[in-house]
């Protein structure tokens, strides 16, 4: 009988460690792909160059960082380029 009570109770700890990480990642994932979004938006509709700053170039850095920092490293990235730091 204690082993089933001990089994039931780690099967909810378990499942209510799944649910908070797959909330999280969910919104990881959407954080993620908006960013994506952002640069390429920018980029397709020419905003720098529009501004006076030379066009900014998509590289494998500036995805890995999107698609780690999501929006915020967007944001950065653009921020940076317009200082020419990167």
């Amino acid at each position: 009988m204690i082993g089933t009570l001990i089994l039931l109770v780690l099967c909810l700890i378990v499942l209510a460690v799944l649910w908070i990480l797959l909330k999280n990642i969910a919104k990881i994932i959407i954080n993620s792909i908006l960013g994506l979004l952002l640069l390429g938006i920018v980029k397709v509709l020419n905003i720098f160059p529009l501004l006076g700053f030379p066009d900014i170039q998509i590289g494998w850095l500036s995805v890995i960082v999107c698609a780690i920092a999501g929006i915020p490293g967007a944001i950065l990235l653009l921020i940076l380029h317009i200082f020419g730091l990167i």
